[in-house]
């Protein structure tokens, strides 16, 4: 008897490996496809300082710009003719950067000094030659920092690893460089914060190297740290009033830096970096805002606020106490041994 014929199967193990091969790949076309539309959108709703100014006769420092948004923001300001310090711990890395800053901009004006903002030693050291040799000091941008480990770390001088870098550091420079910066006005500080700040639900400043509370992780800490230079821009604005010198803090932008690949657990560290590099803004446009408080002359009699993309953003409700920024100052003057020889150094 003659066999019966079988219809053929409408999809074969290979017809659907090849559909299953399809699928994957325009999902992966989509994924990437959208990625590439929020980027787009991202960076076009990004704020640019619209400001030319020039800034012929002008001393800038910026701290932590061998890198990232800093080098960014001091080539910015070299090419509108400043005289700019590059304030960096790795002073060889940073050299390479002033003299691509001077090629580029032309403006030989541009110096290296060694600072590492975890250090207070090294902070002092700074503040003391740049009181001895500088004569006026215009506009200075605090913008080192580090994003925190997983685990806690002790600085030298006793003090939480974060907290000294993106903190302390730049509470004592600030306060030892105040007489120039007030002999110099109308003058700018300028504080790189995150709108990390935010994520902060509490704030035990009477224990900021976590002495008494369990180490939050690096998250928290880093919120923290940027928490801290919200509350410092509001109450050193309350202090410099009537000076000529204002102060202004701000978020950057997602931006794809080095930061984030530095501390932190390894996969993490990678997605992070991955996601930003995908998505997030370049070195140059997320130095905008910094840029745009530095120099601009809509922010002139501006003091004490929180800006994101070149325009003043609501902080949180932390960022606003004034109370708690006040107890900040307090505690900060204790934890990094302020003196009146910190302060009165260089005085005639």
């Amino acid at each position: 008897m003659a066999e019966t014929a079988q219809p053929l199967s409408r999809k074969g193990p290979s017809t659907q490996a090849d559909y299953y091969t399809l699928t994957m790949w325009l999902w992966i076309v989509g994924i990437f496809s959208l990625i590439a539309a929020v980027r787009v959108i991202y960076q076009r709703r990004s704020g640019v300082c619209p400001s030319k100014r020039l800034l012929y006769g002008k001393t800038a420092i910026v701290t932590g710009s061998s890198a990232g948004i800093g080098k960014e923001t001091a080539k910015d300001l070299a090419r509108r003719g400043a005289r700019v310090i590059l304030a960096c711990r790795n002073v060889a890395k940073a050299k390479r950067v002033a003299d691509d800053i001077i090629g580029t901009t032309g403006n030989g004006q541009v110096y290296v000094k060694q600072l590492d903002t975890s250090d207070l030693n090294s902070v002092r050291r700074f503040a003391k030659d740049i009181i001895d040799n500088e004569k006026q000091l215009h506009i200075l941008v605090n913008n080192a920092g580090m994003a925190a480990p997983t685990q806690k770390q002790l600085t030298s001088d006793g003090l939480e690893l974060t907290m000294a870098t993106n903190h302390f550091g730049h509470f004592l420079l600030t306060n030892m460089l105040l007489d120039l910066l007030k002999k110099s006005a109308p003058s700018r500080v300028v504080n790189v914060s995150s709108i990390a700040h935010s994520f902060s639900k509490n704030f035990v400043v009477d224990d900021l190297n976590y002495e008494k509370t369990p180490y939050p992780g690096s998250s928290a800490s880093y919120g923290h740290s940027k928490l801290a230079n919200v509350l410092f821009t509001v109450e050193l604005a309350e202090r410099m009033k009537d000076t000529g010198v204002t102060t202004n803090c701000l978020h950057p932008g997602f931006v794809n830096t080095e930061i984030f690949y530095k501390h932190g657990v390894k996969i993490k560290r990678f997605l992070i970096g991955f996601l930003f590099a995908l998505m997030g803004k370049d070195e140059t446009l997320g130095a905008q805002t910094s840029i745009h408080l530095a120099v601009s002359e809509e922010v002139e009699k501006i003091s004490g606020e929180y800006f994101a993309d070149c325009k003043i953003s609501p902080r949180s409700d932390l960022g606003k106490d004034r109370g708690l920024a006040k107890k900040l100052w307090e505690v900060s003057e204790t934890l990094v041994n302020l003196s009146q020889e910190d302060l009165n150094y260089g005085r005639k």
